[in-house]
């Protein structure tokens, strides 16, 4: 599996057999983006929730590319009548599908989508793809249901907001690691705008205090997992 950061909280997924998966693809309106939406292909797009700088170039993306759109069913059913493909779900339901499994998961957040429609729950995002298993916290704040989201799952990469503002900051996330105890950490979601300012570095090097690795990527980079 190949795993590409595109900005915020924005990532690609190549599975060993070729599907093309996005999350929470933000890119045209994103200053962190290392791609324009229309320089991408995606067979699966997976959302955790329907703010703007999370639904981002969906609806184009899916329209372009014929993408079946993963996400809760109240979203789902958004998004269907704009003429998606989409297949709903909801947090704690998961599913298998040609690239790997999905399970939706608690997120503290709200959700409602750029044009003031009700969204359903925002959720964080469980992919287990090629024999590895990411979890996408999606925007959240700290809660102990984590543990149990670690306890269950072997975590391999966490990729987990640190801006504060909207989702945990730095502190937060630190409990995050040791509440889901992963293999990797990458952080996501600081410094596209002013608000959500906050230093990767410093907390990669607390994380790696807590004995776990910490990746940070730069918007574009991407890792094998």
């Amino acid at each position: 599996m190949i795993l590409r950061f595109l900005g915020h909280s924005a990532f690609s997924l190549l599975s060993g057999s070729g599907h093309r998966v996005l999350i929470d693809p933000y890119l045209d309106g994103n200053p962190q983006a290392p791609v324009r939406a229309d320089q991408l292909t995606a067979d699966f797009i997976i959302l955790s929730h329907a703010h703007g700088d999370h639904l981002g170039d969906t609806i184009g993306i899916a329209k372009r590319c014929g993408a079946l759109v993963i996400c809760v069913a109240e979203l789902a059913g958004y998004l269907a009548a704009k003429g998606l493909k989409t297949h709903a779900m909801q947090i704690g339901g998961a599913h298998d599908f040609p690239f790997g499994r999905v399970k939706f998961t608690s997120a503290w957040h709200g959700s409602q989508t750029p044009d003031g429609h009700y969204a359903g729950l925002a959720a964080g995002i469980l992919i287990w793809m090629d024999g590895v298993c990411v979890y996408h916290a999606g925007d959240t704040g700290l809660f102990y249901g984590m543990k149990l989201i670690g306890e269950m799952n072997r975590i391999d990469l966490f990729i987990v907001p640190i801006g504060d503002n909207y989702t945990m900051g730095s502190d937060d996330a630190l409990k995050a690691v040791e509440l889901v105890n992963p293999r990797v950490v990458i952080p996501m979601h600081y410094n596209t705008w002013p608000v959500i300012a906050a230093d990767p570095e410093a907390f990669a090097a607390q994380v790696r205090s807590m004995g776990k690795e910490c990746l940070v990527l730069q918007p574009g980079e991407e890792i094998r997992a």
